[in-house]
């Protein structure tokens, strides 16, 4: 594995944990570790900076899917400071995934991501 590779690699694994991230302290920890301070996050449904308003966007995420965790699907692109990858929101408990989508990150010199630019593939009625 290519440095870089391993790079894009690192930077997607934190940002699934902190999309996995379990409880408040936990996750404050996760996007810290993750986004860099002044760090975006943007897809259709959302537009925010920085540390607060990502947790918040996880936490709501958390509210309207209890019981769900987001995985990857797929292998990690990448090329210079980008990373592409693909996603699903699954049920725990049967396997169900009403949420997919993708996502193009942008790399920090530090590996942690300065933006993501969401796009949503399946959404449930009324999401």
């Amino acid at each position: 594995m290519s440095a870089n590779q391993d790079r894009y690699e690192t930077a997607v694994a934190r940002y699934f944990e902190a999309w996995n991230a379990g409880g408040e302290e936990a996750l404050t920890k996760a996007v810290t570790a993750a986004w860099t301070a002044d760090g975006t996050y943007t897809d259709p449904l959302a537009d925010v900076r920085g540390h607060e308003g990502i947790a918040a966007v996880i936490a709501g995420a958390h509210e309207q899917f209890p019981g769900f965790e987001f995985r990857l699907t797929g292998a990690v692109d990448g090329h210079h400071d980008l990373a592409r990858f693909s996603w699903e929101l699954v049920a725990v408990a049967d396997g169900s995934a009403p949420v997919a989508g993708f996502d193009v990150i942008t790399l920090s010199d530090d590996g942690r991501i300065r933006s993501v630019h969401g796009f949503l593939d399946r959404l449930p009625a009324g999401a």
